[in-house]
């Protein structure tokens, strides 16, 4: 073999080891469910309503917890707050990327002022659910079917709405183009993005100022190999395309992290019923606690034009 040829093998060789290394670092960084620098640290002042809810949510002595086996094995639990009344409405909450059940009852409070049970899943690898890595929505999808279906099995009238916000938005969509039960009426997701990809090459660019090839790629390629899916598999607007049931897009005018933008593409990806409600001045996972009354609002008008 000559010697340039072996230089070249060797640099090769050299850089392949250097990509697999930067994927199974962007892998921990992003993937894995651990501490994350780059989140806010929830130490801001909490408005008058969360703090309203979350006394609500914590008082509320008739709480029980669920759990169920994923179609992977892993133990998920949830939440499950039953209706003052019993009108055989559920919504299901989800809730964003590094986040868990606890941190929604100003969500959940939402659904159970207008009467209905509430179901609030901790997503796998967060709060008191099992795993090992996060899936941004797209192995969680078959998760929400199957609490969609637990709820069924408690109460087969039950119509369901599933909400969810950041992540538990884009898990949401994802969730529409599955094959679903009669039993899921709408739709409500908060600042989902529009794909993984388009999603992590965002951040890519935003905090390190790095282009997506051949990062993304190869981050991808590991996830494969440790978590069973390629970003590429999970993309909202695929799963959109497979929708005919009624959804609202929600998206603050203001968000640096899902960048306002997607907010089109995934509103103009679904074939169903579908209203727009953007939320001005209002950053990531914002909306709520920017303008609580008319988000309420908009919420309740559309839920209840589907599930009256």
């Amino acid at each position: 073999m000559k010697k340039t040829t072996k230089i070249i093998l060797g640099i090769v060789l050299i850089l392949v080891i250097a990509l697999i290394a930067a994927g199974n670092y962007f892998y921990s960084y992003a993937v894995v469910p651990d501490e994350k620098d780059f989140l806010s640290d929830g130490s801001a002042k909490k408005s008058a309503e969360l703090i309203a809810a979350e006394d609500w949510f914590n008082n509320k002595n008739n709480r029980t917890d669920w759990q169920l086996t994923s179609s992977d094995g892993l133990k998920l639990s949830a939440y499950y707050l039953p209706a003052e009344k019993e009108q055989h409405k559920t919504a299901i909450i989800a809730h964003g990327y590094m986040g868990q059940a606890s941190d929604m009852p100003q969500y959940a409070k939402i659904y159970h002022d207008l009467g209905y049970n509430v179901l609030m899943p901790d997503a796998r690898g967060h709060g008191k659910s099992e795993g090992d890595y996060i899936g941004f929505g797209w192995p969680e999808r078959k998760d929400y079917q199957q609490w969609s279906n637990r709820v069924i099995k408690q109460d087969p009238q039950s119509e369901i709405v599933l909400h969810g916000v950041s992540m538990g938005g884009a898990t949401v969509m994802m969730t529409s183009g599955e094959k679903l039960p009669d039993n899921v009426k709408a739709f409500v997701e908060d600042c989902g993005y529009s794909s993984v990809n388009g999603e992590l090459s965002y951040q890519l660019k935003d905090m390190f100022n790095l282009p997506s090839f051949p990062l993304i790629p190869v981050t991808s390629l590991v996830t494969k190999v440790r978590a069973g899916y390629f970003f590429g598999e999970a993309d909202s607007m695929k799963q959109l395309k497979k929708n005919d049931r009624p959804m609202l897009f929600i998206h603050g005018d203001k968000d640096d992290f899902v960048p306002y933008s997607m907010l089109d593409e995934v509103y103009n990806a679904t074939k169903g019923p579908k209203e727009k409600y953007v939320v001005h001045g209002a950053g990531h996972a914002e909306a709520l606690s920017t303008d609580p009354a008319m988000y309420q609002k908009k919420v309740t008008e559309f839920v209840t034009k589907y599930v009256p």
